[in-house]
């Protein structure tokens, strides 16, 4: 066999981890992550906002929105390109 040449095990043993979707899938799960903690995050906030011993405050909601949209929609495009 000469230099740079590959055999058919070769090529067979070289298989992309997820195939050749391996950004998809990325964007898919980050996506989804991103909407799924963002609106969970407003959903259920900590348990008492009057605590004076907590410093995390309340998520701003319009910045909590932007964020679930954009995950949905990186989601969406993500699971488009898939089932394409």
């Amino acid at each position: 066999m000469f230099l740079g040449q590959v055999s058919s095990t070769d090529a067979a043993d070289n298989v992309a981890f997820l195939g050749d979707d391996l950004l998809a899938w990325l964007v898919l799960a980050m996506g989804a992550a991103l909407a799924a903690g963002t609106l969970l995050a407003l959903v259920r906030p900590r348990p008492d906002p009057d605590d004076a011993s907590s410093d995390l405050p309340r998520p701003p909601l319009a910045r909590s929105v932007v964020m679930i949209v954009v995950g949905l929609l990186a989601s969406v495009w993500s699971l488009a390109s898939l089932l394409t």
